[in-house]
């Protein structure tokens, strides 16, 4: 059965559909208003922080994908080095660095202008595709800020197909 036959309404708000596939995942969720929800999807490597917003205005939905870091000063310059490689790797989404809150921050917008409907399955990609970015890239965020690989030795790590589990 896919996720679509779960959903009875056609015209489902997106941050319902949202909703409806945390209790689905069992994820820790809040319902913050009618146009957003902020929750926790265990990966790997971390617990990650999503937040997803509709804006009615721009009809878009959107994501950010959140986890905690503490670089060292001395290491920013690397950090935004890989960070700008993994973004060349990516076509999703993006990353960026938040260093006020020390959050890697993994952002994506999905515009459904015109009246169109995401549906359930679209918005369960979306989230997956995020945590899927942040598990890829996070141990290359970790050996450059903290083992001190260049940023063209740690991105070998992204790069890399992993398969199966140490």
């Amino acid at each position: 059965m896919s996720l679509s036959e779960d959903f009875l309404a056609e015209d489902m708000h997106p941050i319902d559909i949202v909703e409806t596939l945390a209790e689905h995942h069992a994820w820790e969720f809040d319902r913050v208003t009618d146009d957003q929800i902020a929750m926790s999807v265990e990966g790997q490597w971390r617990t990650y922080s999503l937040t997803l917003a509709w804006s009615p205005q721009d009809e878009t939905l959107r994501l950010i994908c959140t986890f905690e870091m503490e670089p060292p000063d001395g290491r920013l310059s690397e950090l935004y080095d890989v960070l700008n490689r993994c973004n060349d790797m990516v076509w999703t989404g993006a990353f960026t660095w938040w260093a006020d809150q020390k959050l890697m921050v993994w952002r994506y917008g999905l515009c459904l202008a015109g009246g169109q409907v995401a549906g359930p399955e679209q918005i369960d990609r979306l989230i997956s595709a995020a945590v899927m970015a942040a598990e890829r890239f996070y141990p290359a965020f970790q050996l450059v800020t903290w083992a001190d690989h260049s940023p063209a030795d740690a991105i070998k790590v992204a790069i890399a197909e992993a398969y199966g589990r140490a």
